[in-house]
């Protein structure tokens, strides 16, 4: 994705603030590259066909996000959206990954999760901020056995699934629900069996890539 070594972003935001202050924290950064700013959807779109730029990021509130996002990557199928936004709302997670967004996180989160962010889309890879994590391993929980997948996931399954997304240890799951440490082992060894999955970030990553995005 990289360029002669530089990464080279463009920001769509309504307020001129804001994308003064983007661009200040990413010019910390000597290999990425502001080259554009755009304050609505049709500068966004105009700017992503002349520029090609690796990632947009793309405010969700005030450019119609959802809509901007799909028409950029229609305009240029390799350029990777960051949704950068102060909305967290189930269906609004959803859209994104569905309109192609590979990244999504909020202007709460510290400017480490904005670095984090851009630097696993310049690697390809999705990112999510952690109430985004939950938003979509919610999803996976309530779609997951509806597909084509030959496995599906128990009542207890589903239960340390989502205690484990929430950081709880084995033995905080154990307690809460009266089971033994090693039960609960159990039950995490079966989960990440049957998904073939290492971590709970690779399951999210899965939501990702076989629940909520369209081919």
């Amino acid at each position: 994705m990289h360029r002669h070594g530089h990464l080279s972003i463009l920001l769509v935001d309504a307020h001129d603030v804001m994308r003064r202050g983007l661009r200040s924290l990413l010019s910390r950064r000597p290999d990425w590259h502001v080259c554009g700013e755009a304050k609505n959807r049709h500068d966004a779109v105009d700017l992503t066909v002349k520029l090609q730029p690796d990632i947009v990021i793309l405010d969700l509130e005030n450019v119609d996000g959802i809509e901007t996002a799909r028409q950029i990557k229609r305009a240029h199928h390799e350029t990777g959206v960051l949704i950068y936004t102060a909305q967290d709302e189930e269906y609004r997670v959803t859209e994104a990954f569905r309109a192609g967004v590979r990244g999504y996180i909020l202007k709460s989160d510290n400017e480490d999760s904005l670095i984090e962010a851009i630097e696993a889309l310049a690697n390809h890879l999705p990112f999510l901020g952690t109430n985004a994590s939950e938003v979509l391993l919610q999803e996976l929980l309530k779609t997951e056995g509806g597909g084509e997948e030959p496995h599906s996931l128990t009542r207890r399954e589903r239960e340390i699934i989502q205690l484990l997304s929430d950081g709880h240890s084995n033995r905080k799951i154990a307690s809460r629900l009266q089971i033994s440490e090693k039960t609960v082992e159990a039950h995490r060894t079966a989960i990440m069996r049957k998904f073939r999955f290492k971590s709970i970030t690779e399951l999210v990553r899965y939501a990702i890539r076989s629940r909520l995005i369209q081919p």
